[in-house]
């Protein structure tokens, strides 16, 4: 019968007069820059990440006002309008409102500004800073409360910091639909 002996674990070294411990600097140091070269590595990832995200957030809210624009002038029997315009920050807005051309403007900071007659249905802000933002449009689209039509017909870009841009295009039946230009933002098809 053969039996098993427990051999002792061998003894740490002591470093001057203690037993060593934990890692040394030179090991700490190492797996810091091993860690901040891989971090670096995947912070534009992140940040492109965080761009697209914006670009399509950004661009499923604006196709929503839209169909809702459409809808308020059918259901409230009067003409809304949509305008997209800058803002003195460097960003742009657009605002859904009821009245004549023009009658609403934006004024920074999450404020508008319409004229009498004028009813505010909706203000939505693209910060200068956000990374994102809208190309003006020369004029106001018009939603007719009777036909659910569109005049004039439009394409309202949205860009982003990078240059991607996805275009949501109102048909003359009002009707909403998102592309990108050469494939530069995945999931949509290409403007033709």
């Amino acid at each position: 019968m053969q039996t098993s002996q427990i051999r002792p674990l061998p003894r740490q070294k002591k470093i001057g007069g203690a037993r060593r411990r934990g890692l040394s600097m030179v090991e700490l140091l190492c797996s810091l820059t091993i860690t901040l070269l891989l971090l670096g590595g995947a912070l534009p990832m992140f940040n492109e990440l965080r761009t697209g995200m914006a670009l399509h957030a950004t661009a499923a809210l604006l196709e929503t006002d839209l169909q809702f624009a459409r809808s308020a002038a059918i259901t409230g029997g009067t003409s809304v309008r949509l305008s997209v315009l800058g803002t003195t920050a460097g960003g742009s807005c657009y605002v859904l409102y009821t009245g004549a051309a023009d009658a609403c403007r934006c004024e920074g900071r999450g404020q508008s500004r319409c004229d009498a007659g004028a009813r505010l249905l909706r203000l939505e802000e693209q910060a200068g800073s956000a990374g994102v933002s809208l190309v003006p449009l020369q004029r106001s689209i018009v939603f007719d409360a009777h036909k659910g039509t569109v005049t004039p017909t439009a394409t309202v870009q949205v860009v982003a910091a990078d240059g991607r841009t996805i275009h949501q295009v109102v048909n003359i039946m009002g009707r909403v639909r998102a592309c990108a230009l050469a494939g530069s933002v995945g999931g949509l098809p290409t403007c033709r």
